[in-house]
């Protein structure tokens, strides 16, 4: 027989389980289920009409880039071929070497135009121009992000003695005048492996400008990784873990960086643009890609030499250009207001 105290102790769980379902059920009717992180700042990016629209762009870029190949082979031009010296095209070009037709030799067979002077696609030169210029910004931004990373939270959880000297080996850095030392040393890193009278691979070109731009691009992550460190290393639950006897290899993996996760993404959103106007800037001034590699920088460089007898030419590199830097940037900032809700857009 069931005791008075057992059967007010069973109405006791019934009611709080009912009272626990009832808090579990949406107004709708529907039962509401926890979600993590992650799929909160999904919801919320979704939501975002901006940063979807940016992320579709960007992924556009980076699919054309990817695919250029096969549009290229599709298409049927490359961007090495003179088409003006070829007889399928004897009026390609004009008696002042500038392109025949309407905005700069725009027609069926060329999409975006003829280079003039030299007579090549402008579409396939903007294609493989694209695959340089990201495929470069994204192993230069992993390579910044990286050591940015590591030496921000070196600095940042150790503190001390390695914290003030790591400190002042990026104060070091951040004092170089960056475009005039791109400028300057560039030379001199090919000089050091291609004899003056050799023709520099296209290859050692592009190893010395990502070491050259790695050189001078991660004191920026390093700096805000080291002061979010600065602000977790005393919090509780990093405490807890050495109460606990956690070694500090496990509490940096562990504890600290999962919670910079957030700083470090929106950062590395940031700096892939910002590789790719570098990288275009080397090639503008010549210390970059030179002729016959397909590159943004570079055929901004030709472009304004002849922007007076052809503006065309620069419009289509010009605006892909503006459109991809936009959209990352974009990009940026919702990824950034998806992970803070607190920023209220």
């Amino acid at each position: 027989m069931t005791s008075p105290i057992e059967i007010e102790d069973e109405k006791a769980s019934v009611a709080l389980d009912k009272d626990t379902a009832a808090k579990n059920v949406g107004a709708d009717g529907k039962s509401l289920t926890g979600r993590s992180p992650g799929q909160l700042m999904w919801a919320r990016f979704k939501r975002d009409r901006t940063g979807v629209i940016s992320a579709c762009v960007v992924l556009f870029f980076f699919a054309v880039a990817a695919l250029a190949p096969v549009i290229s082979a599709v298409y049927g031009k490359n961007p090495y071929t003179l088409y003006a010296q070829e007889p399928d095209y004897p009026f390609l070009l004009d008696d002042f070497a500038m392109p025949n037709g309407p905005f700069g030799g725009v027609s069926s067979d060329f999409w975006f135009g003829v280079e003039p002077n030299l007579g090549r696609d402008v579409f396939t030169m903007l294609l493989y121009g694209m695959r340089t210029s990201l495929f470069m910004a994204l192993v230069l931004t992993f390579l910044c992000v990286l050591t940015g990373v590591i030496i921000g939270m070196i600095g940042g959880y150790f503190g001390g003695r390695v914290d003030y000297w790591l400190g002042r080996i990026t104060d070091f850095f951040l004092s170089f005048p960056n475009q005039l030392f791109f400028i300057a040393f560039m030379p001199i890193v090919t000089a050091l492996f291609v004899s003056p009278t050799d023709e520099t691979p296209t290859y050692l070109r592009a190893v010395a400008i990502i070491l050259v731009s790695w050189f001078l691009g991660w004191m920026g992550m390093a700096r805000l990784v080291r002061s979010s460190v600065l602000s977790l290393r005393e919090r509780e639950f990093v405490e807890a873990a050495k109460v606990s006897g956690a070694s500090r290899g496990r509490i940096v993996r562990k504890e600290v960086l999962p919670n910079i996760v957030t700083p470090i993404l929106v950062q590395g959103t940031y700096m892939l643009p910002s590789a790719i106007l570098n990288i275009a800037f080397l090639s503008y001034v010549g210390v970059g890609f030179v002729e016959p590699t397909p590159d943004w920088g570079r055929m901004f460089a030709i472009g304004a030499k002849l922007y007076e007898q052809d503006p065309a030419f620069m419009v289509f590199p010009g605006v892909a250009m503006v459109v991809f830097v936009l959209a990352f940037n974009l990009l940026g900032d919702s990824v950034r207001d998806a992970f803070d809700p607190k920023t209220g857009r």
